[in-house]
């Protein structure tokens, strides 16, 4: 049996026989989710879908019944009270607790709900006579919860880490009891699931901390309290609040429903309530104050207590309608979280089976466990791919490529720093240096010195479907594994025992693999020969003459190229290369990914007459002036915008420009050109030599050079990967060219030798060579009619392994200040220096 038969539902059946909610499943996925159609969403962690139909009874409601203030107490404030009241009354209900037991504190999200219990909670600094407070929390935690630390340690309070294993190892056979004499309030918080890799912890852990049983409690005198974040955990799991009693418990609800966002609570236990104390009170939350002198008296209502102001009414009563969907679609969190278990099993045995035709796995999964039981295990998988080698394939390029496949899953950190260094071996001084190196939270740097900085994560929700696992599988399979596919039939038949013993006695098909479902044997023969031989000429043959064959100009950011044969080089690059980008009606840059038909947009530098010229098919010509004179756009607004994340100050080129292309593009737009007296300057690269060379409104570097030879290589690959069932007619060479967008095409240079090259001198310019450029899936553009296709990301993907880098980006060797002024030629000779060892 191949890969391709293991990506079968009937296979799936054997892993999962908890799929769906009873009734046709792929009806109620057409009925209610109908937008994500032909999308594989995989990251439900992050935020999970809504259904159609909560939309529109939300919709109806609100527009069939007025709702006012709650705060008031008129018709409309009174329905709006009681509405929000049973809305309480419904959170508390669905946790299985009642208002006897428990209050709501409607929050603007989790996060906010940690900042309240930080804040409000009685911190006791230590003294002579008594110990202090101790914050302690799990090392496995998200970064909202680890960012309490901020205030207790202005307050004298220790903050202690605790990894899981402390708290299992070094607990204690009995209970200690009250403490009658030391009543200093300690605050333990941990997860019911981790966001990152989807591990469950014990809920018992609540009322073992809170008896004093369990590390650090026991060590330590004093009431101990308990926060447990369950955001990520009631997404898909069932919380039964009898049973783990924890003291604060705070939840975002877009991670159950989707909708509404921006809206979470914190469940308090009534019997802690009383230890928070606030400084701060807002509208609604006074019993009575005096404006003239220091005088509160706070509500007596929990809950009124500590919401400041009016909340979020509209948003709380869309809750409503959110528990009606998600009951009557899928009929409890029980059958949500066996839904999502066995599809997260399912997608975990087979990639972690997944291996190379060398026998290497493909990916390296992080979890404790191995997805025995969803009791232990969330619908959460946290991986990276490796190649051939053995080499640690960065999220990033896995991103890109997710992205062209319209697969949407999540990479870096996740927002948890501990477990991303439990995992992944990164120690703290390795974390310090990546950021020196300039990576930070949220980028895509993805390696540095090799190592990766974080994973990729999958996540499933109770809309997901046996098809987003197959495509997923599929996905990796085609892009990131180098053929013939095989598995790893031992782990295999491990992972197949364990499943039966948990699901019965269900007999597997045998699971020899021999090939790859991607390409049919001969393909993959072809492929790899191709790779083997392509572009390694005899050493005895002659090197033709390294040549400078095209220069492309892009006068507006993302926009068509403007073919040059002589041209002017100015302090930014190419003379007007990237001067102008197009914005949208709300000032954000549109780039070819949000709108592939920008590529139809052909602008001319016509340098004899000082015009900048906008040309379209069936569309007049306009001219917009190229004076780069700052006096000429004092009767101009200057806009604020980013390129990159960078801010860039720019100047708004006039109504006509905007009207040509809000009508070309059928959307509000506007032409704007960076301010002549800006300036923007590179960064950094990681493992680069910093420069201090100033840009246009280009992403990454002045220049980018692609080499013909490695075009030569990436099109004949796309010869024999062809797929002839999507019907897409074989790219010729000039299209793949034009697709990567280059400002320098060069011939002469081995296929991708120029990524061994430091410096170059073309003409009597001379360059350095900054990076790779990492490609995105707007290579997948045709820059002749803005359609869409894969190609040719996927063939560079299958011959990167992966790493989807392809061109150079090249700046001027300042120190010798000769590059301003001169001009560049179509046909002149290069000089490539390659790196020293």
């Amino acid at each position: 049996m191949d890969f391709h038969q293991l990506c079968t539902f009937e296979t799936f059946q054997l892993v999962c026989s908890h799929y769906g909610y009873g009734g046709n499943f792929r009806d109620v996925i057409e009925q209610e989710f109908a937008r994500i159609k032909g999308v594989t969403y995989l990251d439900h962690a992050a935020a999970t879908l809504y259904p159609e139909s909560l939309v529109r009874d939300y919709c109806r409601d609100i527009l069939g019944n007025l709702y006012g203030n709650p705060h008031s107490h008129n018709p409309s404030s009174s329905l709006t009270h009681d509405t929000v009241e049973r809305v309480r009354y419904r959170v508390l209900q669905h946790f299985n607790t009642t208002p006897e037991e428990y209050s709501v504190i409607f929050t603007s999200g989790c996060t906010a709900a940690l900042k309240l219990v930080s804040e409000s909670f009685p911190w006791r600094p230590q003294t002579e006579k008594e110990a202090g407070s101790h914050f302690c929390f799990f090392t496995d935690n998200h970064t909202s919860v680890v960012g309490m630390r901020g205030l207790t340690s202005g307050r004298g309070v220790v903050a202690l880490p605790v990894s899981p294993q402390e708290l299992e190892y070094r607990a204690t056979d009995e209970a200690q009891g009250e403490d009658v004499i030391c009543q200093t309030p300690h605050l333990f918080c941990y997860p019911a699931q981790s966001n990152f890799s989807g591990r469950k912890y014990p809920l018992s852990h609540v009322k073992g901390i809170q008896a004093r049983s369990l590390y650090p409690a026991c060590d330590h005198q004093g009431r101990w309290f308990v926060l447990l974040d369950a955001a990520s955990y009631v997404s898909c799991s069932p919380l039964n609040l009898q049973d783990c009693p924890a003291d604060f418990i705070p939840i975002s609800f877009y991670k159950m429903f989707g909708f509404p966002t921006g809206l979470g609570a914190l469940l308090v236990r009534n019997n802690a309530a009383g230890i928070l104390k606030k400084t701060y009170f807002g509208g609604g939350t006074a019993a009575a104050y005096l404006s003239g002198e220091d005088y509160y008296v706070q509500a007596a209502n929990i809950s009124d207590r500590f919401e400041d102001g009016t909340v979020s009414f509209l948003d709380i009563i869309g809750l409503n309608h959110g528990f009606e969907a998600l009951y009557r679609i899928t009929g409890s969190m029980h059958n949500i979280q066996e839904h999502t278990f066995g599809l997260a099993r399912y997608t975990y045995m087979l990639l972690s089976s997944l291996c190379h035709g060398n026998g290497r796995p493909v990916a390296q999964i992080y979890a404790e466990g191995q997805f025995e039981t969803p009791i232990t295990q969330g619908a959460i998988l946290n991986f990276n791919l490796m190649d051939s080698n053995g080499q640690v394939i960065g999220y990033s390029q896995v991103d890109r490529m997710a992205s062209l496949y319209n697969i949407h899953v999540r990479t870096g950190c996740f927002c948890n720093t501990g477990a991303c260094q439990s995992f992944l071996g990164i120690t703290s001084q390795q974390m310090k240096r990546n950021l020196q190196a300039g990576h930070v939270c949220g980028d895509t740097i993805d390696l540095v010195d090799g190592q990766p900085t974080g994973s990729v994560r999958v996540s499933f929700g109770y809309m997901s479907t046996f098809e987003d696992c197959q495509k997923f599988l599929n996905f990796v399979a085609e892009c990131f594994v180098e053929k013939p596919v095989t598995v790893d039939r031992v782990r295999l038949q491990k992972l197949k025992t364990a499943t039966a013993a948990s699901e019965g006695s269900k007999e597997y098909p045998s699971m020899e693999i021999t090939n790859g479902e991607i390409h049919k044997e001969e393909e993959t023969k072809l492929t790899e020969a191709l790779l083997k031989g392509f572009g390694h000429r005899e050493s005895n043959s002659k090197r033709e003459d390294y040549t400078l064959t095209n220069i492309y100009i892009y006068p507006i950011k993302s926009c068509g190229a403007f073919e040059v044969h002589d041209w002017p080089v100015g302090p930014l690059g190419l003379l007007y290369d990237r001067g102008w980008m197009v914005v949208n009606g709300n000032g954000v840059c549109l780039s070819q990914k949000r709108e592939p038909h920008l590529c139809l947009i052909r602008p001319q530098v016509h340098l004899p007459s000082n015009k900048l010229l906008l040309q379209a098919s069936g569309m007049d010509t306009i001219s917009v002036p190229l004076e780069n004179n700052a006096q000429l756009h004092t009767s101009y607004p200057v806009c604020h915008s980013k390129v990159c994340g960078d801010r860039v100050e720019t100047v708004d080129c006039g109504d006509e420009a905007a009207s040509w292309l809000s009508d070309f593009l059928g959307q509000p737009c506007r032409l704007i050109r960076q301010r002549p007296d800006f300036t923007r300057e590179t960064r950094k690269r990681p493992g680069g030599a910093a420069t201090s060379t100033s840009l246009s409104l280009v992403n990454e570097a002045q220049y980018l050079m692609i080499n013909r030879a490695s075009v030569g290589l990436i099109h004949q690959l796309m010869s024999c990967r062809q797929d002839d069932s999507e019907g897409d007619q074989l790219l010729d060479t000039q299209n793949v060219i034009s697709r990567f967008r280059a400002n320098l095409v060069i011939a002469g240079a081995e296929p991708f030798e120029e990524d061994n090259w430091s410096h170059l001198i073309i003409g009597s310019t001379r360059f350095m060579l900054s990076g790779q450029c990492g490609r995105c899936h707007m290579v997948g553009i045709d820059q002749d009619t803005g359609t869409k296709t894969k190609e040719p990301l996927m063939s560079l993907s299958a011959y990167r392994k992966g790493k989807v880098t392809f061109g150079v980006y090249l700046s001027h060797q300042l120190p010798e200040g000769s590059a301003a002024g001169s001009v560049l030629s179509a046909g002149s000779l290069l000089q490539p220096e390659p790196h020293t060892s």
